[in-house]
């Protein structure tokens, strides 16, 4: 979808993606991207035409770190605005929070992922580079706590 406004076109665009936790730990990948852009985050990914948002989700995380998960609920959105030339693209992402079923991870060379791997949430928190995706991992992170302090995570018991 396009909007004109004074020349400028406001591009939107929406992506999806997974808080994926394992025995407490979360999966962080890191991206660098020809030297413009470097740091940890969330796997995400766009939105392809048909798809639903949490196949969208679950195939990100898939084909990002190779990770095998699956949904547990949804966590919410955040949405930014960022620039590219001549125009304003406005990005909405939906989280969810997910298990996955092991440790294993293997971060997608292709899309200039360099390293990922399973971090403790007070790590996790201080190494992802974007302040929304800090956000979204306390929301899911305290959606978790709950979820086990009731015994509904997973069927598997620590």
């Amino acid at each position: 979808m396009t909007h004109q406004s004074g020349g400028i076109a406001m591009i939107e665009a929406t992506s999806c993606g997974g808080v994926v936790i394992f025995r407490g730990k979360i999966l962080l990948l890191y991206k660098n991207f020809k030297n413009k852009y470097e740091g940890w985050v969330l796997p995400k990914g766009t939105v392809e035409a048909g798809e639903e948002y949490t196949d969208t989700a679950l195939r990100e995380v898939m084909e990002e770190s190779s990770a095998k998960a699956t949904i547990i609920k949804y966590v919410g959105k955040s949405q930014y605005t960022f620039s590219v030339p001549e125009d304003i693209v406005s990005k909405e992402v939906h989280w969810y929070l997910m298990m996955a079923d092991s440790y294993y991870s293997k971060p997608q060379k292709e899309e200039y992922f360099v390293d990922s791997g399973f971090y403790k949430y007070h790590e996790a928190y201080h190494l992802l580079k974007f302040s929304n995706e800090k956000q979204i991992l306390e929301k899911a992170y305290s959606e978790y706590l709950e979820l086990k302090k009731k015994n509904l995570w997973g069927s598997t018991k620590y």
